[in-house]
């Protein structure tokens, strides 16, 4: 296929009630209490959340995300009547791409166009233009400070598989602590100090990055990634993140000792990716915008395994998971978490994948 991706790669059958619908400690568990899948290379062995020290050695480094949640979705008004409006990105001056919505089980477009004056409590916007590759998305300029309504009238962004609504609180990791992410990087959401305090026992370091994560991506249009058009197409939009010095000299030093680096969520394995730079072989102090779209073709330099959740099919988030193990790992670990009930979604059961024995 010229190099690109074949769309059977990325396709599996999932069982719709293989849903988390409610956080883990609405269904009468802790909140490390998930399951967790483990791939060792072809190996996938099936434990608890609360183990994941057991799975990892002396030396490794586990990246986390600390981004917080914001309450971005707001009801809102326009020239058709009242829609959902879920803020995505914070570009600055007010700027902020968002998705216009029906409601948490209905997508948009819903036909707002550049000019169009819009209403959230307290503030009025203005659409400017559509997000040129993904027409749900529009930025708009608002004419007072969104993270104000937000305090005043937002919710978390919810769809349409939850139960119920849920407080912001249930969606905030432990390492939350600068707030800015439209959903929540929820890799690292079963977290407890319990799992903390084994990991240090066990040796493993945890160091930071932020990376602000905006609304979901929706399935790839993998026609342009069957071609092999990965260089001259990105089907994502730019989200701002950091990198701190401490945390890229630990990853630079655990790289150069053949210590395992071990991101926990895609966002931090595209925020590492960005700050790596291959002239020198080490990851830089960083801050900005990364639009990093990791696929087979492009390869990863800086995490040697990743921790996160499960992805549904034809999705962005299954490129990258194939890039770091092959398809045919990612394929045999999804067949099994399907066989073995695991649920889907930020409220649902882990991966933790890990390089072979071979390695």
């Amino acid at each position: 296929m010229g190099g690109g991706m074949e769309l059977a790669d990325f396709r599996f059958e999932r069982p719709v009630d293989l849903q988390a619908t409610l956080p883990p400690e609405a269904r009468g568990l802790a909140r490390d209490g998930v399951r967790l899948l483990v791939s060792r290379g072809r190996e996938h062995v099936h434990a608890g959340f609360v183990d994941l020290a057991d799975f990892l050695d002396p030396g490794d480094l586990l990246v986390v995300n600390d981004s917080a949640t914001l309450p971005a979705s707001l009801p809102a008004t326009g020239p058709d009547g009242t829609f959902l409006l879920n803020a995505s990105t914070d570009y600055g001056r007010n700027l902020w791409l968002v998705e216009p919505r029906h409601g948490p089980g209905e997508p948009g477009p819903i036909g707002l166009n550049p000019g169009d004056e819009i209403r959230v409590p307290g503030i009025a916007g203005r659409v400017v233009a559509h997000y040129p590759e993904i027409p749900r998305l529009s930025f708009v300029r608002f004419d007072g400070d969104l993270r104000e309504a937000m305090e005043a009238a937002g919710e978390p962004i919810r769809y349409g598989y939850l139960a119920e609504p849920q407080p912001l609180d249930a969606y905030q990791t432990p390492f939350a602590a600068r707030p800015g992410s439209a959903e929540m990087p929820s890799a690292a959401r079963p977290f407890t100090e319990r799992v903390v305090e084994r990991l240090r026992a066990k040796g493993v370091g945890i160091a930071s990055i932020t990376l602000h994560a905006g609304v979901s991506s929706l399935e790839v249009e993998f026609d342009a990634l069957e071609c092999g058009c990965e260089d001259d197409w990105n089907p994502l939009y730019g989200e701002p993140f950091e990198v701190p010095a401490a945390t890229a000299r630990a990853v630079t030093a655990a790289k150069r000792d053949g210590r395992r680096v071990v991101a926990v969520g895609t966002t931090v394995v595209r925020a590492l990716e960005s700050a790596y730079d291959g002239a020198i072989g080490a990851a830089r102090p960083v801050r900005g915008f990364t639009r990093a779209f990791i696929t087979p073709k492009r390869g990863v330099a800086v995490p040697d395994g990743l921790l996160t959740g499960m992805h549904d099919p034809e999705t962005t988030h299954l490129a990258m998971l194939h890039a770091i193990a092959g398809a045919e790992v990612i394929g045999e670990a999804y067949r099994a978490a399907v066989g073995e009930g695991y649920l889907w979604h930020e409220f649902g059961d882990s991966h933790l994948i890990l390089p072979g024995s071979a390695r």
